[in-house]
């Protein structure tokens, strides 16, 4: 479906936000460092995440690119223009929260149309323009209801509406999926991905769920302690980790560095591996061709419904993660505790990871 209500492309081909040197802190003795410089570019209609634990800065970001905090340092240009000390009303974006932030005394319609009376659009075209926005988040028959009467995902797309009627350039939003469960979570990522694609205009979307991210983004950018650890599209985070925090935070890597990565793989230096690269035969079975493998015995053995998690001893001290699918050829035998196994791999599913800066990573370990 084409909507009359997305908002062009720039004609010049620029970035729709643009940040640079972003600097954010509060007070504090010393002051707290929430966004230290921070540089990005985020294209025209791109569905775009910021990715992080809780305190790593992305929200933070998201509320001065909102107009809602002002940066100590740095600017904010939307569209080609510097809007670092616009006001948040006279900037060309919307915000959808978590908690959705509806009138619970007003009708679906009148929530969606309260943007549009606010800034005293004619009542023939809010009326129009509200009936498009429901169109576009498939509720085109609730205009009437309460969002007391709403389910959790409804309500949300009800948000979403009020948003989008207002045809902003860049659509902000601040985990808008955190409080749905697990099922209508999954059923509302399809839903907003596909909205996105057809309203045209840029989302920037803030969250803490690594699986969200990958599925929804065109690009990731992987926050941690203020800064931006790596910038580039799902599959290039996933499988090609910038720094050993990428690697453990988005999924989960198996890292080999220092004695492990000698004794395991032969060379020295810090490396990854992602579970569900790494094959567990039992002990005895014949590798496939050009596969490397390293003994090891089984600590724990974990059903998680479409696979199965099987954690390795293996020499030096070190712990691997392997994933199994379950109902394959490959899980047809039961693999239990205590058992001897192999882990098989091959050389192509070895990252280069740069070690991590910290001491706190022990050698070998899973991150997860």
């Amino acid at each position: 479906m084409s909507s009359p209500s997305a908002t062009p492309s720039r004609p010049d081909g620029g970035p729709a936000v643009r940040l640079r040197g972003l600097r954010k802190e509060f007070a504090g003795h010393p002051p707290v460092v929430a966004v230290d410089d921070v540089d990005l570019d985020i294209a025209d209609g791109e569905f775009f995440s910021m990715l992080g634990p809780s305190g790593s800065g992305k929200t933070t970001v998201l509320r001065i690119i909102a107009g809602f905090e002002e940066p100590t340092a740095g600017t904010v240009e939307l569209a080609g223009v510097d809007t670092t000390r616009t006001p948040a009303y006279d900037r060309d974006v919307n915000t959808v929260f978590q908690d959705y932030a509806l009138f619970p005394h007003m009708s679906v319609q009148e929530n969606v149309e309260y943007g549009l009376r606010v800034k005293k659009v004619p009542s023939a075209e809010r009326r129009r323009r509200a009936a498009e926005a429901l169109e576009q988040v498939r509720l085109p028959d609730l205009g009437a209801r309460r969002p007391g009467q709403l389910s959790g995902g409804q309500r949300q797309r009800v948000a979403l509406a009020r948003a989008l009627v207002n045809r902003p350039r860049v659509l902000l939003l601040d985990e808008p999926l955190g409080a749905l469960d697990l099922k209508l979570r999954e059923q509302m990522q399809v839903e907003l991905k596909a909205i996105q694609r057809e309203v045209g205009i840029t989302f920037l979307f803030v969250t803490h769920d690594q699986e969200e991210a990958l599925t929804l983004s065109d690009r990731i950018a992987v926050f941690n302690a203020g800064r931006i650890e790596q910038v580039g599209p799902a599959s290039e985070v996933y499988d090609s980790p910038a720094t050993a925090f990428v690697a453990g935070f988005v999924g989960t890597s198996n890292l080999l560095q220092g004695n492990v990565a000698r004794e395991v793989l032969g060379r020295a230096g810090s490396f990854g591996i992602r579970p569900e690269k790494l094959r567990v035969l039992a002990d005895g079975a014949v590798p496939g061709d050009h596969e490397r493998t390293t003994q090891g015995v089984v600590r724990e053995v974990v059903y998680a419904g479409p696979v199965t998690r099987v954690v390795v001893d293996i020499g030096a001290g070190a712990r691997l993660i392997a994933l199994q699918q379950n109902g394959s050829e490959l899980a047809s035998a039961p693999i239990r505790r205590g058992d001897p196994v192999r882990l098989a791999w091959r050389d192509e599913h070895v990252m280069d990871v740069p070690p991590p800066t910290t001491p706190s990573i022990d050698e070998g370990a899973p991150h997860a």
